[in-house]
């Protein structure tokens, strides 16, 4: 079991790593990607809206989603990694969890975080930095993880 572990996250990329101390340097364990975030509202629904008949009025009209499809998507990520998060705490493979993500993917995983994952939660960090290089995401972290 490795004591800490640290998301790094955008609405569309997850990267775990794993410290086994507050000062050792960090593995990368595991990788999500999730593509769909990344595509236009556009490309994730049908090219026109629904026609619905109304029995009232003549004629059709056009249906509109009040949905925003791209912040679907974002949602299912931020629960695909709050959920794989909550599988390895209850395995046991993690004590203490620092959170590194883009703001919003932030505030999206903050709403779907189990109760317990919160409490295991010792720093987070509102920046993007899934795409830096290990030595640099090291860097931004304190010298010594929180407990």
């Amino acid at each position: 079991m490795s004591k800490f572990w640290i998301l790094v996250a955008d609405s569309s990329h997850a990267r775990f790593f794993t410290a086994d101390t507050a000062s050792a340097a960090l593995q990368e364990r595991e990788d999500f990607v999730h593509p769909e975030s990344r595509q236009h509202a556009r490309d994730l629904t049908s090219d026109l809206p629904g026609k619905q008949h109304d029995a009232n009025a003549s004629g059709h009209h056009a249906t509109d989603t009040t949905s925003d499809p791209h912040a679907e998507e974002v949602i299912h990520f931020a629960r695909e990694v709050a959920g794989h998060l909550r599988e390895k705490l209850m395995s046991n493979e993690f004590s203490h969890l620092v959170v590194v993500a883009e703001p919003s993917f932030l505030g999206a995983l903050r709403n779907v975080l189990d109760a317990q994952v919160k409490k295991v939660v010792t720093l987070e960090i509102d920046k993007n930095l899934v795409k830096h290089s290990l030595e640099d995401i090291r860097a931004h972290l304190p010298t010594s993880l929180p407990v």
